[in-house]
C-alpha cells in the first residue's frame, strides 16, 4: 500500500458566523480561493499536476452549493484538468475530505490531491438545505432524532456531569486558545483575509472571548430547554427509559460558537513531494468513519478513535495529542474520560467552544492546527476525532516525519 503524506495545511481565520461578522462580506468562493492562492504559492504547486480537490461542506446551497469546489477552482484559474468534488458527511466534511485524498493516494490512484473544507455561516445559515431527519416530522417521530443540543444534554445527564464541570471545560478552551493566539501558535497556517485594495479583513480568529470567568459562564442560561421539552425529552426518554430526567446544563458558553471559515490540506506521494521539491511534515496512518445509535448521537468520538487506533497499530497511550471537534462540551468529556485521555493531550490550544465551528471547514482546521503543534512541541502521533449529526465518527490517525 503507498504511504499518504500531508505537505502543508492552511485556513482561514474564523469569523463570527452572523451578519455583524468580519467575513460576512466575503463570498464563500473568496474565502477559498484565498487559501487556494496561499497553498500554490506555498508549495510552488503547478495545478496541472493536482489530481482533484476534496471539499468538504455541510450546507451546500446558494452560494456554497453548484459543486463550490470546481467553481472555486476554475474562478482561481487552476488547470482545467482538476476536477473537483464537493461533500457533506455534516459536522466530518472536513476530515472526510482529508481522508478521501488519503485513500485515493493509498489506492494508487493518484499521488497529488488538495482537500478541505468551506463554511460561510453567516450567509448560509445551517439548516438551509433543509432535509427529512430536521424538518420531516414524520421521520423525526420514526426515527426518534433530536437537536444536537437535546443530544449533548441527554449524554450529560446518563455520565451525571454538573454544568460545573462542562464550564470549566468551556473556560479552560478559552484560556488555551487565546494562550495560543497571543504567543502566535495559528500563525504557521492562518491566511489573512484581505479586501480588493489588500487591507485586511481578518487575520486572526474573530471569536475568542478572553475576558470569560467561570462567574460570567454560570450566568447564562441553558441553550435547549425549549427544545427538549417541546417534545424532543421524550423521545430521547423512549430511547433511554433508565433515565429519569434530562439535564439542560449546555449553553452558549460551553457549546461551539458558529463561524465563517475555508482550510485546505495537501496530501500526496513522497514521491511527488521529492519531484516538486517539497518535504512531507506528517504520514496518515489511518482514517475511520463509523455510526452510532441516532438519537444520543454525539459519541462516535469514541468508537472512530478507536478503530483508527486498531489499524493503525497504536493504542492510546501512544497518541502525543488529540484534537477532538469541540462540538459542544458534555460529549467531549466523556471521550475523554472513556479513553483515558490526560487534559494536557487534549486541545492543548483551544477548540470550537472558543475558536468556533466552521462545520464542514472543521476537520480540515484541526488537522492543520495538530500538525503545527506537533511540530512546536516535537512530538510524533496524534489523532484528530469528530462526532456530528446522525451518529457519524470519524478519526484520523497522523505521524510527523
Amino acid at each position: 500500500m503507498i504511504d499518504a503524506f500531508i505537505f502543508d495545511a492552511v485556513r482561514t481565520p474564523r469569523g463570527i458566523g452572523k451578519p455583524h461578522g468580519a467575513l460576512h462580506e466575503v463570498k464563500p468562493i473568496l474565502l477559498l480561493e484565498k487559501v487556494m492562492e496561499a497553498l500554490r504559492e506555498r508549495n510552488a504547486i503547478d495545478t496541472k499536476d493536482v489530481n482533484d480537490l476534496f471539499l468538504g461542506c455541510a450546507t451546500p446551497v446558494r452560494d456554497q452549493g453548484g459543486n463550490i469546489a470546481k467553481a472555486a477552482l476554475i474562478h482561481s484559474g487552476w488547470e482545467d484538468s482538476v476536477p473537483g468534488i464537493q461533500l457533506n458527511r455534516l459536522c466530518g466534511s472536513g476530515l472526510e475530505a482529508v481522508n478521501f485524498a488519503a485513500m485515493k493516494i493509498r489506492a494508487g490512484w493518484g499521488n497529488l490531491v488538495v482537500a478541505g473544507g468551506l463554511e460561510s455561516l453567516s450567509r448560509v445559515p445551517m439548516g438551509s438545505d433543509g432535509g427529512p431527519l430536521f424538518f420531516d416530522p414524520k421521520v423525526v417521530t420514526k426515527t426518534g432524532y433530536i437537536p444536537q443540543g437535546v443530544s449533548a444534554d441527554l449524554i450529560a445527564s446518563i455520565e451525571g456531569f454538573s454544568r460545573e464541570e462542562l464550564d470549566a471545560f468551556a473556560l479552560r478552551s478559552q484560556q488555551n486558545a487565546f494562550h495560543a493566539q497571543e504567543n502566535g501558535y495559528f500563525d504557521k497556517s492562518i491566511v489573512p483575509v484581505l479586501d480588493r485594495n489588500g487591507l485586511t479583513i481578518l487575520d486572526k480568529d474573530e471569536t475568542l472571548r478572553p475576558d470569560t470567568t467561570s462567574d460570567s459562564l454560570a450566568e447564562l442560561s441553558p441553550s435547549f430547554k425549549d427544545y427538549g421539552e417541546a417534545g424532543f425529552n421524550a423521545a430521547a426518554l423512549r430511547k433511554y427509559p433508565f433515565l429519569e430526567k434530562i439535564n439542560h446544563i449546555h449553553t452558549a458558553g460551553n457549546s461551539s460558537r458558529i463561524v465563517d471559515g475555508a482550510a485546505l490540506v495537501l496530501v500526496g506521494t513522497k514521491g511527488k513531494g521529492e519531484e516538486m521539491g517539497i518535504k512531507p511534515r506528517a504520514k496518515i496512518l489511518s482514517a475511520v468513519t463509523v455510526s452510532v445509535e441516532p438519537t444520543i448521537m454525539l459519541t462516535g468520538y469514541g468508537p472512530a478513535a478507536e478503530r483508527a487506533l486498531f489499524y493503525a497499530g497504536l493504542k492510546a497511550e501512544d497518541i502525543d495529542l488529540w484534537e477532538v471537534n469541540e462540538s459542544f462540551a458534555g460529549p467531549v468529556l466523556k471521550f475523554m474520560h472513556d479513553m483515558n485521555i490526560p487534559e494536557d493531550k487534549l486541545n492543548v490550544n483551544g477548540g470550537c467552544i472558543s475558536l468556533g465551528h466552521p462545520l464542514g471547514a472543521t476537520g480540515a482546521m484541526l488537522i492543520g492546527t495538530l500538525i503545527d503543534e506537533l511540530e512546536r512541541r516535537d512530538l510524533e502521533t496524534g489523532l484528530v476525532s469528530i462526532a456530528g449529526a446522525g451518529g457519524v465518527g470519524i478519526a484520523t490517525v497522523i505521524q510527523r516525519v
